[in-house]
């Protein structure tokens, strides 16, 4: 959940750990810390945001060729700059930024306190770095060896970096559930929580796997080893992501740009993938070929996931279902590997994660896999661990999505998930050729038409200063845009605080409806053809209780326009393909009502990006 930026080679460190802080602040916001090292340690931590750490370093000795840098979302202590990471252990030698959480914390503090140590924050961090310093100077031995030790004694997850002032031209890092890069320059190396702060430097990376400690020198050198020892043959790879990916451009927010990217990022996700004129569609992850046979034979499938992932799951869930006649279940990734599931052999277990390292849907995945079950990830971010530890999958090609609250990755889920799901009932031959052939065209046109949907930027913004003081929001949908409803509810609450629910529309009469009053708003997905009738009967029960009515419609939609409120239109298209279409204004409305509320859209209170804690 926090970020990690680190550095040492002969450049200045400061500058470019700050700047890799700055590109992982979405991964938290609570506090900042810096280590430098020249001559001797200068460390510098504060409460807030990367930029209240850049005003009160300046003027201060911010010099040095190496150095350790952290973004916290706090976990255990209140955010405060005495909780801020770095932290140091008990005879100041050693300093160590972290990402995770230490289970374990408790029981070794207690220990170390008998031993004569005091803590000055309320950090299982600052517990962990006290034990390898204590190990360290126990028997004098050689940080990567007090490091391997210490970490066979901790239960948790972690990514760490530790600067030893006395050997200051070596840092030692390791993970465990919790995601690590190295990047590797010309005597220099980077590491970092994600690849975004290497961008610019250097092209050149290395994913840490699990119980890995990777051994870094100011030299050039640099060694991989795991937990017990094994030294490991680094895999390079080659960083493919571009710097203007990374920057706003012309717009406030990344949120807004990445709204507008969704034109281009749903057509990178069908490239290569679909042609219409020529009647097919490849997904390279379903035809290898100790998966093909699994996938199209499956008995059932499991879609795991959390968050705006799991919506995306709930519409794969109809697309299989419909198009292909498999049966499918979504969990919580949350509940999923905590709960004592029947999964078999001939299951396929499929994995949404925008960032591939969340915690829960890690967890959830190693349970299944031991069971035999097929593994499938649908994530964005290559070389993640949810991509490695997967049997196959398919890459969404979104790009860098900054915004904490997901957009662009969302529709990439749900394009992959389409495109799945047209391709396995045609080879399952549960839909007919005719159809088929509709849907690919349909698909085809989807990134023009989620252009043309934009094009009620200027409508939403309006509409969306009539409802800014307001409590409470229902949402409700039908079939495929059921999830809709719950999506657009969850980025109301995610960006702009406003309480809201997403609910299917024939529910509504069995509670929610005694909530409506004139006060409330209420937002209907009414793209529906096969439920048209029912869905214009739940928005006149609402118009009877005096509700607010937005409604979404198709454009030309005559009917509902003369009953509700409000409404804003979104192209025609095949229904199993309106949700990547109907999502679009609800994100520019929740984007706007947080933006005139004064909210700061792309780091909403509490939240991170990426959950990569438990």
């Amino acid at each position: 959940m926090c970020g990690i930026v680190a550095y040492i080679g002969k450049k200045d460190a400061y500058p470019i750990i700050v700047k890799g802080l700055k590109r992982l602040e979405y991964r938290g916001y609570d506090s900042a810390g810096i280590a430098l090292f020249n001559d001797d340690l200068h460390m510098y931590k504060k409460k807030g945001k990367v930029n209240d750490l850049t005003s009160f370093v300046k003027g201060k000795n911010l010099e040095g060729k190496v150095g350790i840098g952290h973004t916290r979302w706090a976990t255990h202590g209140e955010p405060n700059d005495v909780n801020a990471h770095p932290h140091t252990c008990q005879n100041g030698r050693l300093t160590l930024i972290h990402n995770g959480i230490i289970e374990n914390y408790a029981t070794i503090k207690e220990a170390l306190i008998k031993d004569g140590h005091s803590f000055q924050s309320d950090t299982d961090t600052e517990v962990l770095v006290h034990l390898i310093g204590a190990i360290q100077e126990k028997d004098n031995l050689p940080l990567e060896e007090a490091v391997r030790i210490a970490l066979s004694q901790v239960v948790g997850a972690y990514a760490i970096v530790v600067l030893d002032k006395e050997n200051p031209t070596q840092l030692v890092a390791a993970r465990k559930a919790s995601p690590l890069v190295v990047g590797i320059g010309k005597d220099e190396f980077f590491l970092a929580s994600d690849a975004t702060p290497l961008v610019g430097y250097t092209d050149q990376v290395v994913y840490l796997n699990d119980e890995e400690i990777a051994i870094v020198n100011a030299n050039g050198t640099f060694e991989i080893k795991t937990i017990d020892n094994e030294v490991q043959t680094p895999y390079i790879q080659h960083l493919n992501m571009n710097i203007e990916k990374l920057e706003k451009g012309d717009y406030e927010y990344f949120m807004l740009k990445e709204i507008y990217e969704q034109p281009n990022t749903i057509a990178d996700c069908m490239r290569g993938r679909l042609n219409a004129a020529a009647g097919w569609i490849r997904v390279g992850g379903i035809e290898k070929e100790n998966v093909k046979e699994k996938m199209l034979n499956a008995k059932r499938f499991i879609m795991a996931a959390c968050g705006t992932s799991w919506h995306a799951a709930l519409i794969g869930e109809y697309l299989f279902e419909e198009l292909a006649r498999i049966p499918v279940e979504v969990e919580y990734a949350s509940e999923l590997r905590y709960r004592n599931p029947i999964i078999n052999k001939d299951d396929v277990v499929i994995a949404l994660s925008q960032s591939g390292e969340t915690a829960d849907t890690l967890a959830a995945l190693e349970m299944a896999k031991e069971k035999g079950a097929l593994i499938y990830g649908i994530v964005n971010s290559v070389g993640s661990s949810i991509a490695r530890i997967t049997d196959s999958g398919s890459y969404i090609h979104a790009g860098p999505e900054i915004g904490v609250a997901s957009t662009k990755a969302f529709t990439g889920q749900v394009t992959a998930l389409t495109l799945m799901a047209i391709n396995m009932g045609y080879k399952r031959g549960t839909i007919p050729k005719s159809y088929y052939h509709q849907l690919l065209r349909g698909l085809e046109e989807i990134p023009q038409k989620v252009q043309e949907a934009l094009e009620c930027n200027d409508q939403i913004e309006k509409l969306a200063a009539k409802f800014i003081n307001t409590k409470h929001t229902l949402y409700l949908g039908r079939g495929y845009n059921f999830p809709i409803a719950l999506e657009g509810a969850l980025k109301l609450k995610e960006i702009s605080y406003i309480h809201a629910e997403g609910y299917p529309a024939a529910e509504m009469k069995h509670g929610p409806i005694a909530l409506i009053d004139e006060n409330m708003p209420v937002v209907v997905i009414a793209t529906n053809k096969s439920a048209y009738e029912k869905i214009v009967s739940n928005i006149q029960e609402v118009k009877a209780r005096k509700g607010i009515v937005i409604a979404i419609v198709t454009k030309g939609d005559q009917e509902i326009r003369k009953i509700a409120d409000y409404t804003i239109e979104i192209p025609d298209t095949e229904e199993p393909l309106t949700p990547l279409l109907s999502v679009i204004p609800l994100q520019l409305l929740s984007y706007h009502i947080a933006l005139i509320r004064g909210c700061n859209v792309d780091q909403p209170r509490n939240l991170a990006k990426s959950v990569t804690v438990e």
